[in-house]
């Protein structure tokens, strides 16, 4: 046992931080945007049915022009704060629009648009809010002290970001790193999954890398720091995430692209439509019920809910499905996508080790079911990840374990215990060869099988009983039963097939995406490998979408084209970076969004033209003719109407199984 496990009096220095401070989501009424929305939102909601009801004007239009001004004043000031810049915002024109329709009368149609904008506003505010709440909570998963040693072995707890390169600190069993360095002492199993996404805890001795943030396991470690605090791998995944989304272009919806041209030219008709026939002697009221009766068959709102509705439908859609989709622009962009990139642990697996095989030696006299229960037994008082699988196989195979004594348990090594008056030990078979160095165990009994599990990715355990190998289990984490079918529905949407990014070893990810049908397979990554694979293929010319569910994810999520979040185990800083979320963890729901994504847009275009043509048509009335006022909001209403039940086609079951089908042309 070495020295770092004897405990020293530990001199208690005042951290830099004192007391961990809570992480606390952002709360949607805590940002003013979304205040404003809701308090819109319900004012146009009490003035709606009481209008509708024939209620005298008096009861409902002070809460509608209440709702003008909640929901409006902000949009409104930015729109005039960016016409001071010489550009003019869409928001803006669309206060404007509101504004003209009650002056003409149509007090509810200009609140409904007044409310749509002021809601899209306060869901990109939650938005951003949260996924900064998650960025900064990723800093928490590196601990707030460390314990540093002396040159005479005393030992002193402070802050980390007191740590310089060279100092020597020790983790005790159980605790998380402090600091990115190298094992100078000691043996432990060091779970790292939120740095490489692997699902089993790593060996650690003398000479192995650890990182900032990851969970040592039962063993203790003497580590010299390699890294400043700031340069750790968890801050430089933070500096990365932040990065990718401050430079990820900027996101629009289609009919947002034009909305300059559309914008301008919209008002300097509106303009022209009043002064010119002033000009030639019209009648000032004339001239003023002209141009405001094209403002309203002229205005936007046709054009907006030709492209909201099924984009809407389609989100409310997949959200019935299991799959929360953040917004519309990214239900747009998913539609988009021509290339994937897959993460293995926990998106293409299912995230927890499996035992997948039980195999007794030949001459142990054991067979499957009593090589496992001793194997589970000896396991049983273990809290390893691996020991876990083994009791779990027992369990599901309905054994029952005799209890065990003597238990113990070797960092790195494995397990002893005597179950029935026979001493069993279970563990790595290299490990356990060298533990039992001296004794009957010959590697030639049981070396073949061994590498045989492992060629095959599995992770090979050694079950020694009486000090005669008697049999090996192998463990593997297991892929999705549906992750070959995802596989070939995004080839055959894409029209290539994905590609695996995996931080696990480069034996198991082979094995793996060769089950799945991946051919590219890129193993061995931390998070800025798949940060730069990501940015390789979009440098390329392709529009990325990344699957993944933890923190090594983060950063290519962000940068991607599109980043959906696996949600049953994904870090918090994976969902709240991806731009949607698998709810229900069901992997085939990938496909299926994208394909619905793809049928949104089709409609959208579908709309834009029928709305274009119902512009054009009342314009020109307008202009070339005597529009009457009624019929022109009647023709504009009308179009509106249209467009928006032919988007709402997208909230029908049968929408998503055609989707789920793969119909997505």
């Amino acid at each position: 046992m070495t020295s770092t496990l004897t405990p020293q009096p530990v001199e208690r220095a005042q951290p830099a931080r004192t007391g961990a401070v809570a992480r606390r989501r952002t709360r949607v009424l805590a940002l003013p945007e979304a205040r404003w929305a809701a308090a819109a939102t319900v004012l146009f909601l009490l003035a709606l049915p009481l209008q509708l009801t024939g209620a005298p004007a008096w009861t409902w239009g002070p809460l509608y022009a209440l709702s003008y001004v909640t929901g409006g004043w902000e949009p409104g000031w930015e729109g005039l704060k960016a016409l001071k810049d010489r550009t003019l915002d869409v928001d803006l024109l669309m206060v404007v629009a509101a504004l003209g329709a009650a002056a003409i009368g149509q007090v509810m149609d200009g609140a409904l648009l007044i409310v749509i904008f002021a809601t899209s506003g306060a869901l990109e505010a939650l938005a951003t809010a949260r996924t900064a709440d998650s960025v900064r909570g990723l800093l928490d998963l590196a601990p707030a002290t460390a314990t540093r040693l002396g040159p005479d072995g005393g030992e002193q707890a402070v802050a980390v970001e007191e740590l310089t390169v060279g100092d020597i600190v020790l983790v005790r069993p159980g605790e998380r790193v402090g600091a990115d360095g190298r094992v100078l002492d000691g043996a432990s199993e060091v779970d790292q999954a939120t740095i490489t996404g692997e699902p089993l805890p790593v060996p650690k001795e003398r000479g192995d890398e650890v990182f900032a943030g990851t969970l040592n396991g039962t063993g203790a470690l003497r580590v010299r720091v390699e890294r400043d605090a700031s340069d750790s791998v968890i801050a430089r995944i933070v500096r990365m995430v932040q990065e990718a989304s401050e430079t990820k272009a900027p996101t629009q919806l289609f009919i947002e692209k034009v909305e300059q041209r559309y914008s301008l030219g919209m008002v300097a008709a509106t303009l022209a439509v009043f002064l010119v026939p002033l000009a030639f002697g019209a009648q000032l009221t004339d001239a003023l019920l002209r141009a405001m009766t094209f403002m309203i068959v002229a205005s936007p709102c046709a054009v907006v809910l030709a492209t909201m509705p099924p984009l809407l439908s389609a989100i409310a859609n997949a959200g019935r499905h299991g799959v929360l989709v953040k917004s519309a622009v990214v239900m747009e962009r998913l539609g988009q996508v021509d290339a994937v990139a897959l993460d293995k642990t926990g998106t293409l697996t299912e995230g927890s080790p499996q035992v997948t095989d039980v195999r007794p030696l030949p001459g142990s006299g054991l067979d499957e079911g009593e090589l496992l229960t001793l194997a589970a037994a000896a396991e049983r008082p273990s809290e390893h990840p691996l020991a876990r699988a083994v009791v779990d196989a027992a369990r599901e195979r309905g054994l029952d374990l005799p209890d065990a004594r003597d238990f113990t348990s070797a960092p790195g090594v494995g397990v002893t215990a005597v179950v029935g008056g026979r001493t069993v030990a279970v563990g790595a078979p290299a490990r356990l060869l060298d533990a039992a160095e001296g004794t009957a165990v010959k590697p030639e009994e049981f070396g073949p099988t061994a590498a045989e599990l492992e060629e095959s990715g599995r992770t090979a355990v050694l079950v020694v009983v009486d000090g005669t190998p008697a049999g090996l289990l192998g463990i593997a984490d297991r892929l999705r039963p549906d992750a070959a079918a995802t596989v070939a529905s995004l080839a055959r949407l894409t029209g290539s097939a994905p590609v695996l990014l995996t931080g696990d070893n480069p034996r198991a990810a082979a094995h793996l995406a060769a089950e799945a049908g991946i051919d590219d397979v890129r193993a061995g990554l931390l998070p800025q490998d798949k940060l730069d694979a990501v940015r390789e293929l979009e440098s390329a010319g392709r529009k990325v979408l990344v699957v993944g569910d933890g923190v090594n994810d983060a950063p290519a999520l962000a940068a991607a084209h599109t980043g959906i979040a696996m949600g049953r185990a994904g870090s918090d800083l994976a969902l709240e970076t991806a731009d949607a979320v698998v709810v229900r963890d069901e992997l085939a729901a990938v496909p299926a969004t994208v394909a619905l994504s793809r049928r949104a847009r089709r409609l959208v275009v579908q709309n834009l033209v029928i709305a274009g043509v119902f512009i054009a048509g009342l314009v020109v009335w307008d202009l070339a003719g005597d529009l009457p006022l009624p019929l022109g909001v009647a023709g504009h209403e009308g179009s509106t109407v249209l467009v928006g039940l032919n988007g709402l086609r997208l909230l029908r079951e049968g929408a998503w199984q055609r989707a789920a089908a793969g119909e997505s042309s």
